[in-house]
């Protein structure tokens, strides 16, 4: 497994966000997570609402905790509501069951990170997130409904 380097890391937020500009989507937060949950990069849009920061990383951390893109989470709390509840009460740093959370995958498959998006519907932000992950030459995971 390889590690996250900033430079991937600012090409995800930097891709995640034209990405955006060019489907005007509303103004959003960009969080790439490490494999250890901490902070790689960060970038708000102007306009981005002062909860946007810790939606995204309780998407990105939730992805990495259960080791599923958060759109597989949100198929868990349909399913397990009662189990996705606890785990969000549990997990250090928040869990968020919807789309917009994705992992970070190395060539091997390996779980190197993840990113958080939060400012539009979750399928435009996770659209921003796989598009970042995808220029930084990764492979995404948003997970599976």
């Amino acid at each position: 497994m390889t590690d996250l380097t900033l430079a991937q890391a600012q090409t995800i937020v930097t891709a995640a966000l034209a990405h955006a500009r060019g489907q005007s989507l509303q103004p959003l937060l960009v969080l790439v997570l490490d494999g250890r949950a901490a902070p790689k990069a960060c970038a708000a849009e102007d306009g981005a609402s002062h909860a946007r920061f810790d939606v995204a990383r309780a998407k990105a951390n939730g992805a990495l905790a259960m080791a599923m893109g958060s759109r597989s989470l949100a198929r868990r709390a349909r399913d397990m509501p009662v189990f996705v509840a606890s785990l969000s009460s549990v997990i250090t740093g928040g869990l968020v069951a919807g789309p917009g959370g994705v992992l970070v995958r190395d060539a091997a498959g390996g779980i190197i990170g993840a990113v958080g998006v939060s400012g539009d519907v979750g399928d435009n932000d996770e659209a921003a997130a796989v598009a970042g992950i995808t220029a930084a030459g990764l492979m995404a995971d948003p997970g599976k409904d």
